[in-house]
């Protein structure tokens, strides 16, 4: 049975994305799990956002998940900074 993709909508649900991967939907919710695949829970549906399609098919990194990587690094060399350099000279 094909599921009916919308795409007006805004999101994907783990039926409609399973289908386009053409994987099954239990690892579909297994990705959604582990964290591979960020999703919402719209009641008792997950649904992934259309805008991170490209993302999910490519494995690539999104401008907002670089972003917060950056943001991450910086907040820790800022705070650690002098304690990793010296853990780097041991």
């Amino acid at each position: 049975m094909l599921t009916k993709v919308n795409p007006s909508e805004e999101f994907y649900t783990a039926p409609q994305l399973a289908e386009l991967l053409g994987v099954s939907r239990v690892t579909v919710f297994k990705r959604i799990k582990s964290g591979a695949i960020k999703a919402i829970k719209i009641g008792r549906v997950f649904a992934v956002p259309k805008k991170d399609w490209f993302y999910i098919l490519s494995g690539e990194l999104s401008k907002e998940q670089k972003k917060i990587i950056e943001e991450a690094v910086n907040k820790t060399t800022s705070e650690y900074g002098g304690t990793i350099t010296m853990l780097g000279n041991s």
